[in-house]
């Protein structure tokens, strides 16, 4: 575990998407509900146009904050003398290079390196990766245009660059994988396409990192069946309410729950995490995604190595359910 600085600049938003800083804002601003009366948090919000450094994350102060140029806004939080960085942006950009910045300035940051969320975000990479360090994966291929796939039908169709099942389909058959692989390839210019896995299970497996002992949290399990909800959709994971304001669809307890800690699942596929965690170079914490056949094996689909300390984060949840409070003041 990590101690909690006490002044803490939380970066949010997005460089690339308005999607992606909805996103952003959403689990910052849970953040610093659960946290800001013990932590002093200050906000940098990036958009394409530039920098903002708004009193709080409400829209009305991020629209009222001044619209600048990067050096100059660093040059302010310089002056605030920042502890360190809860990094919030979930686009490509910010999971990677806007980490890398914090290590220029020479600014301590929680969470993975930029270096292995570089690699986390190509599904592709990530999964050959962690088959070499003795993981099972569905058998896949990777195509970039004008390639077509040879993976026999049913198969999972999926962007090599994108999150939150964005672009992912099913085929069930020959006749479904152009317009799945043409969806993809609007969303990334390479596409994964894995052979489907019947389903036992499918579950996310966190890690903590406490010295050198890696804790496996109990796993979340997620609704899925073979016959009517073969995957995991995006609408499974995030919608928008009529006032088009974002929400996390998978918190009802019924698209996803905590499985107990005793189910022999937790040991069989922690032990995969934990070579996953070392494979790509992860440190104080990780969350992998796994697909269980019906004989029990799990196979990796992806990682998704961040966590926003927000109480509705996964890792917080997971943790929650082990007897941790990650929201503490005194440790992370």
């Amino acid at each position: 575990m990590l101690p909690i600085p006490q002044r803490v600049l939380q970066v949010v938003g997005s460089p690339t998407h308005a999607f992606w800083a909805d996103l952003s804002r959403l689990y910052a601003a849970d953040c610093a509900r659960a946290l800001g009366d013990r932590v002093d948090f200050r906000y940098a919000w990036i958009e394409p146009g530039g920098w903002r450094l708004p009193v709080s994350l409400a829209p009305a102060d991020i629209a009222a904050a001044p619209l600048q140029a990067p050096a100059g806004a660093i040059a302010q939080i310089a002056q605030w003398g920042m502890e360190g960085v809860l990094p919030q942006l979930f686009c490509e950009a910010g999971m990677t290079d806007y980490r890398a910045l914090w290590s220029v300035l020479g600014l301590p940051y929680l969470g993975n390196a930029s270096a292995t969320m570089a690699i986390a975000a190509r599904k592709d990479w990530a999964r050959a990766l962690v088959q070499a360090a003795g993981v099972a994966i569905p058998p896949g291929q990777v195509l970039t245009q004008p390639q077509t796939p040879h993976i026999v039908p049913p198969a999972v169709v999926k962007p090599a660059t994108a999150d939150n099942s964005t672009g992912v389909e099913f085929v069930a058959d020959w006749a479904g994988y152009d317009r799945a692989i043409a969806q993809a390839f609007a969303h990334s210019p390479a596409v994964l396409v894995e052979a489907y896995i019947p389903l036992g299970r499918e579950v996310r497996c966190g890690l903590m990192a406490d010295g050198e002992t890696l804790q496996v949290l109990p796993l979340e399990e997620y609704q899925v069946d073979n016959a009517t909800h073969p995957i995991r959709r995006p609408e499974d994971k995030l919608r928008r309410d009529d006032t088009g304001q974002l929400h996390l669809a998978a918190k009802d307890g019924i698209k996803a729950w905590m499985v107990d800690r005793d189910d022999p699942l937790t040991a069989i596929v922690g032990e995969a995490a934990r070579k996953c965690h070392h494979a790509l170079g992860c440190r104080s914490y990780s969350l992998f995604d796994f697909r269980v056949d019906p004989a029990g094996q799990p196979y990796f689909l992806e990682a998704g190595l961040y966590c926003s300390f927000s109480p509705q984060s996964v890792l917080v949840t997971m943790a929650a359910a082990a007897g941790i409070d990650l929201l503490q003041a005194d440790h992370v």
